[in-house]
């Protein structure tokens, strides 16, 4: 049975794909990350909060503006939450060396994260952004 702290980091995370990838809330973001994050998945010198922030404010919302995300599978266990999503929108501006097909555009997308304190602290994630 979920207990209370795996139920209050599911909604935590609901909140940061909703108000931060999709609805773009810088405020939410500086709520809802943790200042010494680490992205395990990115390169050690993109892996900070700012980078995380960078990427999604000014990378992946201006490259998808009318960006949305449906959320399939939301799994807590401890403190680390699991998210199976897909992000959907229109792919209007080159992203990551991948040119824009100014067409809709559909990204599956697993992340792990672990939750300390009410915030993110940690990311790993995959996804099939620029794969044929």
């Amino acid at each position: 049975m979920e207990d209370q702290l795996e139920t209050k980091n599911k909604e935590i995370v609901r909140r940061f794909n909703a108000a931060c990838i999709a609805g773009g809330d810088r405020d939410a973001f500086g709520e809802l990350v943790a200042p010494d994050f680490v992205d395990h998945t990115a390169p050690p010198e993109n892996a900070s909060a700012d980078a995380m922030a960078f990427f999604i404010f000014d990378l992946l919302r201006v490259a998808i503006p009318d960006l949305a995300i449906g959320i399939h599978d939301l799994i807590a266990e401890g403190d680390r939450v699991t998210t199976r999503k897909t992000f959907h929108g229109t792919f209007s501006q080159d992203l990551l060396g991948v040119p824009a097909t100014k067409q809709r555009i559909a990204i599956d997308v697993i992340d792990i994260l672990v939750m300390r304190d009410g915030r993110i602290v940690e990311h790993w994630g995959m996804n099939n952004f620029g794969r044929p």
